[in-house]
């Protein structure tokens, strides 16, 4: 199950810095679409806003129609209640830069702590669903290691099973191969390729693999100074950017 994420006029400044001008953006439920640009240009501001842990200056954001921060009520618009924003961020994971693992916990515990504590399953079925989500990405025999013991890639897949664990209706993944050694990308850029091929989520994804944003999202969006320059089919943009600032970008990130 997948839910659509829409943006209408946001804002977000950081003191005199406008990091946000303006956004809109629908992307419909089931779509995998690419943030590119240069750093600084909003890209990861957007993900943090849909994950509530900043809140927009302006505008609105709706998760499926439903505005996270405000909710209908006596026939108008006011202020949500904390449950009607939990709610709505309950349909949304994340996958950080910095994998963010319980160093005092196994893989296994790791993936099965949120479905239980948050979801409220059982202990079995948390780990049964953990064991589940661990298998897909490759971590079937690394239940019981604990993070010290995993590579950076094996922890990024550690990070991805967890939150695919919460079965997300939105999944944003945040410059999720950054961190890693060059050898290893290519194992979690096959992941995530995957979960885009089966069409179970909503995907946005901030990236600087440009050839991963080209052959595996059904959409790109190019960002500039908390703007959205270019907005198009993933293949036509890269094939044929229409913006001058999207293709001086494009040359020099795809040349490097």
């Amino acid at each position: 199950m997948s839910a659509s994420v829409s943006l209408e006029n946001v804002q977000k400044r950081y003191g005199d810095v406008e990091v946000l001008k303006g956004l809109s953006l629908h992307i419909p439920a089931g779509q995998t679409v690419a943030l590119i640009g240069p750093s600084g240009s909003g890209k990861s501001t957007l993900l943090r806003l849909l994950m509530t842990l900043e809140r927009p200056d302006g505008g609105r954001i709706l998760i499926d129609g439903e505005s996270m921060w405000t909710e209908p009520r006596n026939g108008g618009e006011v202020p949500a209640r904390d449950s009607h924003v939990r709610k709505l961020r309950g349909k949304i994971g994340m996958v950080f830069q910095h994998f963010n693992l319980f160093p005092h916990m196994t893989a296994l515990r790791n993936v099965a702590e949120a479905p239980r504590y948050v979801l409220g399953l059982g202990r079995e079925e948390a780990e049964q669903r953990a064991r589940e989500y661990l298998e897909m990405v490759g971590l079937g025999d690394k239940l019981d290691q604990y993070p010290g013991n995993l590579s950076g890639g094996q922890k990024q897949r550690v990070g991805i099973a967890r939150a695919l664990a919460m079965r997300p209706e939105v999944m944003l993944f945040d410059e999720v191969t950054s961190a890693l050694d060059p050898e290893l990308v290519g194992g979690i850029l096959e992941i995530m390729r995957d979960l885009s091929a089966r069409r179970t989520m909503t995907m946005i994804i901030v990236t600087h693999q440009m050839r991963f944003a080209e052959r595996c999202s059904d959409r790109t969006l190019f960002f500039e100074a908390g703007q959205i320059l270019e907005d198009g089919p993933s293949r036509e943009v890269f094939a044929n950017p229409k913006h001058p600032r999207t293709r001086q970008f494009l040359d020099a990130v795809i040349d490097a």
